[in-house]
C-alpha cells in the first residue's frame, strides 16, 4: 500500500484542457442510468426467488468481460489519480474520473446478478433426483433428492469460482505493474497489458449473450431475465461507448466492448419481447379455458385411478 501511495505522488504529466460541461453532463447522466437500469434485473430475482433461465456461460463471460474492461480503465487513467492528489480540484477531479466511476459501477453491478443467481438458484434443480419405479412401466412410486450435483448447478459453482480467480489473477498482475514497473503512459509493458485486457474483453463481449440468447431461444421463456432492464441498457451501451471515447486517456480498446455488447444485447431484447407477448397470449388463452398454468414446479404425472 505505501508503494502505491508513492506511486500517486510522483510527478504525473496531468490534463490540464477543460472538459466539456455537455459530455460531463452526459458522464453523469450515464453512470446514475447505469445503476438504474441494473435494478430491475436484481429486483426480478429477489422478488421471484429465482434465477430460472439466466445461462450461467452469460455470466462467466460477463463477468469476466467486466472485470477486464474495468481494470482497463484503471489502467489507463491511473495518473488521473495522482492528479486528483497534487494538482485538481475536488470538482475537476471527479470530471477526470468519471469513465473509472462509471466501470466501477456497471462491474459491481453485473457482479450482483452472479452473487443472486447463486444464492436464487432453484433448488429443485441443484441435484440429480432419484427415480425409483414401482411394478409396471408408468407406475412413478417416489422422487427424491440425490446428494450429486446436477450439471448445470455443477456449472454454476465452477463459474463462480473462476470469476474469483480471474479477479485475483487480474489485480494482482495490474497492482504488480503499477507499482513496480510504472503507468501506461510511461512504460509500454504496463500499456500492453492495459490494452490486452480491452482486446479480451472485447472478444469475450462479442460473444457473452450467445449463451444466454441460446438458452432463452430453447426456453421459448422469458424465464429470471428482465425486460426492462434490456430496454433501458441496450441504447444505454451506445450513449456509454461514446462517454467513454470522450473520457480522456482511454483508447479504443475501453470503449469498442460496449458498442458490440449493445448489437447483441438488442438481439436478446427483441427476443425476448417476442417470447413475453407469446407467453402471455397463451396464458390469456388457458385462464379462459380455466385451466391451470402450468410451471416448472407442475408435476408432470398426475394421479391416476385404476
Amino acid at each position: 500500500m505505501e508503494l502505491l501511495i508513492n506511486e500517486l505522488e510522483k510527478p504525473k504529466k496531468c490534463n490540464d484542457e477543460k472538459n466539456d460541461p455537455i459530455t460531463v453532463f452526459l458522464a453523469v447522466f450515464i453512470a446514475i442510468g447505469i445503476l438504474v437500469s441494473y435494478l430491475p434485473q436484481h429486483y426480478k430475482i429477489f422478488s421471484t426467488k429465482s434465477s430460472e433461465g439466466i445461462s450461467p456461460l452469460f455470466l462467466l463471460l460477463g463477468a469476466i468481460s467486466m472485470t477486464c474492461s474495468y481494470f482497463n480503465i484503471l489502467i489507463l487513467q491511473f495518473n488521473e489519480f495522482g492528479c486528483c492528489k497534487n494538482v485538481y480540484s475536488a470538482g475537476y477531479c471527479f470530471e477526470n474520473v468519471l469513465g473509472i466511476i462509471q466501470l466501477t459501477i456497471q462491474w459491481f453491478c453485473f457482479t450482483m446478478i452472479l452473487v443472486l443467481f447463486m444464492i436464487y438458484f432453484p433448488d429443485y434443480k441443484k441435484y440429480i433426483p432419484n427415480i425409483s419405479l414401482g411394478s409396471g412401466y408408468n407406475n412413478l412410486s417416489s422422487i427424491s433428492s440425490s446428494s450429486k450435483y446436477s450439471p448445470e448447478w455443477s456449472l454454476s459453482l465452477q463459474v463462480t469460482a473462476a470469476v474469483a480467480i480471474h479477479f485475483i489473477f487480474t489485480l494482482i498482475i495490474s497492482a504488480y505493474l503499477l507499482i513496480f514497473v510504472g503507468g501506461a503512459k510511461e512504460e509500454k509493458v504496463t500499456r500492453y497489458w492495459a490494452d490486452l485486457l480491452g482486446v479480451i474483453s472485447l472478444i469475450l463481449a462479442s460473444i457473452q449473450y450467445l449463451p444466454q440468447i441460446w438458452k432463452t431461444w430453447k426456453r421459448k421463456s422469458v424465464g429470471a431475465l428482465s425486460i426492462q432492464m434490456m430496454l433501458l441498457q441496450t441504447p444505454g451501451s451506445f450513449l456509454f461507448a461514446y462517454s467513454l471515447a470522450s473520457s480522456p486517456g482511454t483508447r479504443w480498446s475501453t470503449w469498442i466492448v460496449f458498442l458490440i455488447t449493445g448489437c447483441l444485447q438488442g438481439t436478446l431484447l427483441i427476443m425476448c419481447i417476442c417470447w413475453h407477448y407469446r407467453e402471455k397470449h397463451v396464458d390469456e388463452e388457458i385462464i379462459s379455458d380455466g385451466r391451470v398454468i402450468p410451471d416448472e414446479h407442475t408435476r408432470l404425472l398426475g394421479s391416476q385411478t385404476n
